[in-house]
């Protein structure tokens, strides 16, 4: 059985980060999530880029649902698998 990874999407890098630290409180995540860059497509402009959380979930242990609701919260979504 293949691991799953969440993808939340977040506007910025400030709330990339602040949602990071939260995750590990509120989840119970034992990994660090990775915090990865995504540029828009053509912008060259960083202010452009959207801010990707990727959270290793090895044991399935965490809702998607809820997931969501935690990345609303930042003005972001979780990415669909």
């Amino acid at each position: 059985m293949s691991d799953v990874r969440h993808v939340l999407v977040l506007p910025d890098r400030d709330a990339a980060e602040e949602a990071a630290g939260e995750l590990a409180d509120r989840f119970g995540v034992a990994e660090e999530p990775q915090l990865v860059r995504d540029a828009l497509a053509g912008e060259d402009d960083a202010e452009d880029a959207q801010w990707l959380l990727v959270v290793e979930d090895p044991d399935r242990r965490l809702d998607s649902a809820a997931l969501d609701a935690f990345a609303a919260e930042y003005e972001g979504w979780l990415e669909a698998p």
